[in-house]
């Protein structure tokens, strides 16, 4: 098939823009790939609604009601019969928190690097479940894994705390991202881990909309009569009071010889 180069167990189908995993990839290379490589594709989670248009993966979240969700066209569906898989490359795809993968139990490598990923902890609840023999992950480029190549105010710090939570979460991790997993580390996601969650910020754009929706707040530190610039309202009256103190302008104009 176009697209597709197989080196021995290694079947790669890469840069061909595929929204799903191809049904024939299964069907001829399922039995026997057991690294498989599906990075610069568009693999995505989208929404199969009555009238078979396609949502994507932004709008489920927003609105796809529970009978929806399990009318999704789920795009790792196709893994399924790659039931020998030990190496599973999804880099530079689209796929973000929804993505679901089979039960793949002999799988010890998974990248994801480059995605769409901006909440770790159900990802890694999932990632426990379905690969069970995961020794290697990679999140480099997500939302979800802070560092500098996603956002520059993120620091050495900041990643630690990560990779400490990620090691809490999945605990037969031998290499993370680009480093090896040291003794300490794991140690460490031993004690800690657990209070080493990554919150994700606010939305500003959800942010916006809720102030928008919020009830008109009717404060004002401005009086009412000074709200509209065309319309000045004056007092002109007659001052009572006249300031005699030391301070007094006038006081420049008198001299010694009067004090």
């Amino acid at each position: 098939m176009a697209g597709v180069v197989v080196s021995g167990a290694q079947v790669s189908y890469i840069s061909q823009d595929c929204e799903e995993i191809p049904e024939f990839l299964g069907r001829k290379y399922g039995h026997m790939a057991k690294r498989l490589d599906l990075s610069f594709n568009l693999l995505r989670v989208l929404v199969i609604i009555d009238d078979f248009r396609s949502f994507t993966e932004d709008i489920l979240r927003v609105s796809a009601t529970p009978s929806e969700k399990e009318g999704l066209l789920r795009s790792l569906e196709g893994l399924k019969t790659f039931s020998y898989l030990e190496e599973l490359i999804l880099d530079n795809n689209l796929l973000g928190n929804d993505l679901l993968l089979p039960r793949l139990p002999h799988l010890h490598t998974l990248t994801l690097n480059k995605n769409q990923i901006s909440e770790l902890e159900s990802l890694l609840d999932h990632l426990a479940e379905v690969v069970p023999s995961l020794q290697y992950l990679s999140l480099l480029g997500n939302v979800a894994c802070p560092n500098e190549l996603v956002c520059k105010e993120k620091d050495e710090d900041d990643y630690q705390r990560y990779r400490y939570f990620v090691l809490h979460k999945l605990t037969n991790l031998k290499f993370l991202d680009t480093r090896k997993v040291t003794r300490r580390e794991r140690e460490e996601a031993l004690v800690r881990g657990a209070f080493m969650k990554v919150v994700k910020p606010k939305d500003a754009k959800a942010s916006s909309e809720a102030v928008s929706l919020s009830p008109e707040m009717n404060y004002t530190p401005l009086p009412s009569g000074s709200r509209d610039l065309t319309n000045h309202r004056g007092i002109l009256g007659k001052c009572r009071y006249i300031y005699y103190g030391k301070h007094s302008e006038g006081n420049r104009f008198i001299r010694d010889d009067q004090l």
